[in-house]
């Protein structure tokens, strides 16, 4: 399939006027758009009857492939996700984070300077930055890479604890286990110095975060996420987040786009004009 690198774009409310600007997300993630009048990957998976859930030789559901949101940011047939409808995380803020937050603007998002969320800008760990992700599922392991500054997850599926002997991580320590054809991914032991999301969203967290996602391969086009996040020195109560629904993606490999800090020099002396 051909393969074309596109921006995503942050929208950024100025008075009189709504000017674009080009985030980190944009020059540092990105999608591609299957091969020139090929359908969209959601508009052919309406179009054909849904195939089975593949699986592994153990059983388990494979949930390997690419996944997105049925094309390229912005082109014909994405979409963005469920959207919240609930309380929001941040709206779950303790006095003393709200507080934390109101002193911090887009100039501050740690993306800016090539570091990646700890969460999903799209609520979708999987893509963090990005809009696209890659997942290869093996008997004892589960990867998940993400184009967006080369990041990846190793989750095992072993039965084995959290590591001890790892420092914290800007996408933490995570394991996984099986409930029937659900994969559940708890992930802890994060850094204190990313957002949970980007693109100016101020959205601070600390080293408690605790997240947990159960993945659901519907069918061989279709991919369920939900999630679950907690962190007790920042929020009053735990927040789910809206299940995302994926579709698999036209093409079997995600791109590697590099992230120096460079690229984003521009976007960071725009943002600190901000007010």
């Amino acid at each position: 399939m051909k393969r074309v690198l596109i921006s995503s774009m942050v929208f950024a409310g100025i008075a009189l006027a709504m000017v674009c600007f080009t985030p980190a997300s944009v020059i540092l993630g990105a999608g591609q758009t299957p091969q020139r009048g090929a359908p969209p990957a959601a508009a052919a998976a309406k179009t054909a009857p849904a195939k089975p859930t593949p699986r592994m030789a153990d059983g388990h559901p494979d949930l390997s492939g690419v996944w997105w949101g049925g094309a390229d940011v912005g082109g014909p047939g994405f979409s963005a996700g469920a959207r919240v409808t609930g309380p929001s995380y941040t709206s779950l803020y303790q006095p003393w984070a709200a507080e934390k937050a109101k002193t911090l603007s887009d100039k501050d998002d740690p993306t800016l300077k090539c570091v990646p969320v700890a969460f999903g800008t799209l609520n979708v760990s999987l893509y963090s930055v990005g809009a696209v992700g890659q997942i290869i599922s093996t008997p004892k392991f589960v990867v998940m890479l993400q184009e967006t500054f080369h990041g990846y997850q190793l989750i095992p599926t072993d039965g084995r604890p959290h590591r001890d002997d790892v420092p914290p991580a800007y996408r933490g320590d995570s394991v996984g286990h099986w409930e029937g054809d659900t994969l559940v991914v708890d992930t802890t032991n994060y850094t204190d110095n990313t957002w949970m999301f980007a693109e100016g969203r101020v959205s601070i967290h600390s080293d408690a975060l605790h997240i947990v996602e159960r993945y659901h391969r519907v069918d061989a086009n279709t991919l369920e996420i939900e999630a679950k996040i907690d962190d007790p020195k920042v929020l009053t109560g735990p927040w789910t987040a809206p299940k995302q629904t994926l579709v698999l993606a036209p093409f079997d490999m995600v791109m590697s786009l590099a992230c120096t800090g460079v690229e984003t020099q521009t976007l960071m002396d725009g943002a600190a004009k901000l007010k």
